[in-house]
């Protein structure tokens, strides 16, 4: 058999045709089920004998009956033939994003609001789609969508975009002042972030969180002052850590107030400025886009959609 398939002339039709001559052992019932008149099967099974250089079948007064070498060749045609239809269905599903594989890089604070309002619908509309997931910051999240090694990144915006990468928002909030339990600020009922001036922040890294830093650093700008940094981290998680430790406060995502910590407190801000909002956006490369990504991406857009309106 893998002197058959290797024939440049052989199509599954033969094997398909084969294997039912084979099931049967009757040319008439053979040619019934193919939807085909019986003298094109015959010359159709003749020229097979011939591609493989054997006799498949013995045909006599009682009937049909298969060769040695037809019976060795019966368990592989119908692997064959089924590996034929895997293949098949595996690529209609890839064309119409029902199978194949999306990686999604997501920041960590994407794993309260947004992951779990997208990934679980996602998963149950397409379940032949594999979704991988990687946790990045938003800078890498990007690079990796230009460089086609993600299909979607969850990301914090605002963030420095590559010129093929496109940005759809998903939920838009403000900062909150996370301060130590101890922190004289609270106790405060009412804090604006002119009250701020001279604390000491715990800041993003410009490095790594380029895009929460600009927008720690512009809402107190628009307020009169620029902060004073004692100490950088990436992840808002560490940022609570540090502010957990006493070493000063830090503007962090409303949704961080979802972290509890027994030596941190949260205040909403009475003057955040309108302008200096952050948010979470999905974002993907059109240029490498595949079907499973755009579902993916309508999905969300939808779910999103639907929880602005309720």
């Amino acid at each position: 058999m893998a002197r058959l398939l290797q024939n440049a002339t052989m199509d599954f039709r033969h094997l398909q045709q084969f294997l039912v001559l084979a099931e049967t052992l009757n040319f008439h019932r053979a040619a019934e089920k193919l939807h085909m008149s019986q003298p094109p099967l015959s010359v159709s099974i003749r020229k097979l004998e011939e591609m493989v250089g054997v006799p498949l079948f013995i045909r006599g007064r009682q009937g049909v009956r298969l060769t040695e070498a037809g019976l060795a060749a019966l368990d592989e045609a119908r692997r064959a033939l089924f590996h034929a239809e895997q293949f098949r269905q595996a690529a209609r599903a890839g064309a119409a994003g029902e199978g194949g594989t999306v990686r999604i890089g997501f920041v960590g604070s994407a794993t309260h609001g947004v992951l779990p309002r997208i990934l679980p619908a996602f998963r149950q509309r397409y379940p032949g789609v594999t979704v991988v997931l990687r946790e990045a910051t938003s800078i890498r999240i990007m690079q990796e969508l230009e460089e086609d090694t993600l299909e979607v990144g969850i990301v914090r915006v605002p963030v420095a975009m590559g010129s093929n990468v496109r940005l759809a928002p998903l939920t838009t909030e403000s900062f909150a002042l996370a301060v130590p339990k101890t922190h004289p600020l609270a106790r405060r009922s009412r804090i604006r972030l002119t009250d701020l001036a001279d604390e000491a922040f715990i800041m993003y890294t410009a490095a790594e969180a380029a895009g929460l830093r600009m927008a720690a650093i512009n809402a107190c700008q628009l307020r009169g002052f620029t902060p004073r940094i004692a100490q950088e981290a990436v992840q808002v998680q560490t940022l609570l850590s540090l502010v957990e430790s006493g070493l000063g406060v830090a503007l962090v995502p409303a949704g961080g107030r979802r972290h509890p910590g027994t030596n941190v407190v949260y205040k909403r801000l009475a003057d955040f400025p309108a302008d200096a909002s952050i948010g979470i956006s999905l974002a993907w490369n059109p240029a490498t886009e595949r079907s499973a990504t755009r579902n993916l991406r309508e999905m969300a857009s939808l779910a999103f959609r639907d929880k602005a309106a309720k």
